[in-house]
């Protein structure tokens, strides 16, 4: 059989003859390009069709977004990967729009890309595969959380529901793959509101197991009394009100992944017999005589310190050994600030489009108080606030004043304006002739951290605890105010 042909466009000499020796020794061959012209050149001969091209989003002579949406409109029908070392979710959401297949940041490993490109050769036609949980108008919020498992992993913009680029969710996105290709059991942890239960649907969802059941008990919502019986399932008239026999949630869960959310508050006879389970997945229903076997995967949480819940002889030590395998921690929002305002605007255009309003996203100055707040609550706070707004405002932008009084109090506190200037810019004296406007401020800052970080968006975002996207949305405004173009780098 012939070999798949796959044209590769990057500038960088050296980093394309390496993916390029990646996928000759998979059995591709490759052709590469190093401009956008010379690429359209190849795909313009009359013998030559690709069966998949990998395109760069910055090339010299032209931008790789608009090189697709070129490609698009001349019927090109193969699949394309874009890659780029200036991710933002904007650009990734774009791109998926415009019909790529796959959106990787780099640095990637040469793994990543063979599989991306794996992939995009058995899916059929131009069905984006890649997941990017920021819902757009046209986008139903839910989407992400439908795909099976024949879908491609998403890009670490955005993954299995999660929304976010900052290191500590790069890090959970890793673990997560990991750990879905396995059937070992996972033990979340972390604050309320942090997203346990969606980690818990996202190992599921890209596991072997993504077209059988999800079932998930509240084991601290279940009267103690109760809980057995919603675990196991029980017969009929095994007690009062047991009119029917019943499936319980090991049964419905079969075949699928189990998911026992605050796992320290079960009761430590039900503890016993949940360990009982796990030891071999047999269980007898309340009031029945016949053991069962059930084929789940244990997936659990909790919000609390589970080596503190063992001292304090709430949780048993050999069940926590027993579901401690493969361990996730979920971080909290307030060390998830570069992701804060993707989170946000997400959430806006959300509420936005189902109460009717007109909202587009936020103004400069609530940006600043959303991403100094604490968030003890972490993204539920966020996401209620956010709906607070959309329920009770109006107008094109989300502005400081309409954000609850505790936000802006604690920033306002926290933050005194003559304190930040001088540790910010101690050169600047008391002289109005010295004042400038802050647009060249926020300028001059943001391009010096993108060239500290040799052109590398995202981490300068991080370095300056914003988003990528707000950098991206200031540069339209710097254009605006210069008439041209405010940075190589962009």
């Amino acid at each position: 059989m012939d070999k798949r042909h796959i044209v590769l466009v990057d500038d960088t000499k050296a980093l394309a003859e390496m993916y390029a020796l990646a996928l000759g020794a998979e059995g591709y061959q490759v052709t590469i390009a190093y401009s956008g012209t010379e690429c359209f050149h190849i795909l313009e001969t009359d013998s030559f069709a690709p069966d998949l091209l990998i395109l760069d989003v910055k090339l010299p002579d032209m931008d790789g977004l608009q090189m697709l949406a070129r490609l698009k409109e001349r019927a090109f029908d193969a699949p394309v990967i874009i890659i780029t070392g200036h991710g933002s979710i904007h650009m990734a959401v774009e791109a998926m729009r415009l019909g790529a297949t796959d959106f990787i940041v780099k640095p990637f490993s040469l793994e990543r890309l063979t599989e991306s490109v794996s992939r995009a050769l058995d899916a059929t036609g131009l069905a984006t595969k890649a997941e990017i949980s920021l819902a757009e108008e046209d986008l139903d919020a839910k989407a992400p959380e439908t795909e099976n498992k024949g879908a491609v992993a998403p890009t670490r913009t955005g993954f299995g529901g999660f929304i976010g680029i900052s290191p500590p969710m790069q890090l959970v996105y890793d673990v997560i793959e990991s750990a879905a290709k396995s059937s070992a059991t996972v033990f979340i942890t972390g604050e309320s509101g942090t997203g346990k239960e969606i980690c818990a649907e996202a190992i599921h969802r890209y596991s072997r197991r993504a077209n059988e059941p999800f079932i998930a008990i509240n084991c601290a919502a279940i009267p103690r009394e109760l809980l057995e019986s919603e675990l196991f399932g029980h017969m009929k008239g095994a007690f009062t009100g047991a009119f029917t026999e019943r499936e319980g949630a090991v049964g419905q869960a079969n075949g699928g992944t189990l998911f026992l959310d605050e796992i320290a508050e079960m009761a430590p006879e039900m503890q016993t017999k949940l360990l009982r389970f796990l030891q071999n997945l047999t269980y007898r229903k309340v009031g029945g005589g016949k053991m069962e076997r059930a084929n789940v995967r244990i997936v659990c949480a909790t919000n609390r310190d589970p080596i503190a819940e063992i001292r304090a002889g709430n949780l048993r030590q050999d069940l926590y050994y027993r579901l401690h395998v493969i361990p996730i921690h979920m971080p909290p929002l307030r060390v998830r600030k570069t992701d804060i305002i993707d989170l946000a605007d997400y959430f806006l255009k959300q509420y936005a489009r189902e109460e009717g309003k007109s909202f587009k996203s936020f103004a400069q100055d609530a940006e600043n108080v959303l991403t100094n707040f604490s968030w003890p609550g972490n993204v539920r706070q966020l996401q209620n606030i956010v709906r607070g707004i959309a329920v009770l405002h109006e107008g094109r932008y989300v502005t400081a004043p309409m954000l609850p009084m505790n936000l802006l109090r604690e920033t306002e506190s926290s933050q005194p304006q003559n304190t930040f200037l001088q540790s910010q810019f101690p050169h600047l004296k008391e002289d109005e002739d010295n004042v400038r406007p802050l647009w060249k401020v926020e300028r001059t800052a943001i391009e010096n951290a993108i060239a500290l970080c040799e052109g590398n968006i995202p981490k300068a975002a991080a370095l300056l605890e914003i988003s990528p996207s707000t950098i991206y949305r200031k540069k339209m405004v710097w254009d605006k105010h210069t008439g041209e173009q405010t940075s190589h780098y962009f």
